[in-house]
């Protein structure tokens, strides 16, 4: 039977393990014929009772193949996920918070996807009556800019509730960028994608880990990851700025020293000063611009991404 690995990053859980559980066995026994499972969870450093629940589970469930990896401090969650993807045994692996808010009876769903032949399976939340206007509004703008931006197929409103097959797990260890946003790299990855939309549920216990400053260092790392656009701006108005001050500029000559209409005679030396130091500001625009694309050359060699990816799935060898 082949394995399925379920990726639980935890931070701060600790009223939520035992109810994870015991809801993800229930699926598990609807599912025992045809697969094996093991769960990894992923202690990012919780600074409560967490880790010790994490170790009842494993004893009062000898039954199921609970593993852990305890982390010495909060790396943050996209690091949770990477480690569990790095170090999971899994035919594919899911990703799923322990928060429960992401629906566990859902998992037999991702799982007729990818016997579907998908590749990766995605989560995409429909809604979250919990959420305040402010964090809606938050969402919905990260997700456009995101999606408007990004030199990849990013799926609006996509979540890191998905299951992934091994050859995605595979070609996702080999990325090696520090800075990350784990649904950025392996939506950069391709391969064959389906969807399964779902409404968020309310959390059971516990508050949100992600902060306000945690989202914005999230999307600002989505943005870089996955668009060299916020890079190569400034050369994009150092050339609208010198094109229009640069019309400005030869109008106001012929018409001031060559035609001499009284028009453009009335124009002040101070404006046309400010027509001249206009056309220099966008000059030096336009050399940060291409100093822009040197650096976003030199960014897109250090990740050290390879050049393709191959699906070794439907790939004959050579």
């Amino acid at each position: 039977m082949q394995l399925i690995s379920i990726i639980v990053p935890a931070y701060n859980e600790e009223k939520n393990i035992a109810l994870f559980i015991t809801n993800i066995k229930e699926i598990f026994n609807s599912l025992k014929s045809k697969y094996n499972f093991e769960i990894l969870f992923i202690n990012d450093g919780s600074v409560d009772n967490t880790l010790n629940e994490i170790y009842k589970a494993i004893d009062n469930n000898i039954d199921l193949d609970i593993k852990l990896v305890d982390f010495s401090r909060n790396f943050g969650k996209e690091i949770a996920l990477t480690a569990g993807l790095n170090m999971c045994n899994g035919d594919a692996a899911i990703m799923i918070d322990a928060d429960l808010q992401h629906p566990i009876e859902l998992i037999p769903e991702f799982i007729n996807k990818w016997e579907s032949d998908f590749d990766a399976v995605i989560g995409v939340r429909k809604t979250n009556k919990k959420d305040s206007i402010f964090k809606k509004f938050g969402s919905l703008v990260f997700n456009k800019i995101v999606a408007k931006l990004s030199s990849v197929d990013y799926t609006t409103r996509s979540t890191d509730y998905r299951l992934i097959d091994r050859v995605v797990i595979d070609e996702f260890n080999k990325l090696k960028e520090g800075s990350r946003m784990t649904r950025g790299l392996i939506d950069w990855l391709g391969f064959r994608r389906g969807y399964i939309l779902f409404d968020a549920k309310p959390r059971v216990n516990g508050k949100r880990s992600y902060s306000l400053r945690s989202l914005f260092r999230l999307f600002v790392n989505g943005i870089i990851q996955n668009s060299l656009f916020p890079l190569k701006l400034a050369g994009y108005f150092g050339v609208f700025i010198t094109i229009v001050s640069g019309v400005f500029g030869v109008a106001i000559i012929i018409g001031r020293y060559i035609v001499k209409a009284a028009w453009w005679v009335g124009i002040t030396n101070m404006a046309v000063f400010s027509i001249f130091n206009m056309f220099l500001i966008g000059i030096v625009l336009c050399c940060l611009g291409l100093i822009a694309l040197y650096i976003a050359n030199i960014s897109s060699e250090s990740k050290g991404r390879p050049l393709y990816v191959i699906n070794k799935k439907t790939s004959r060898k050579l």
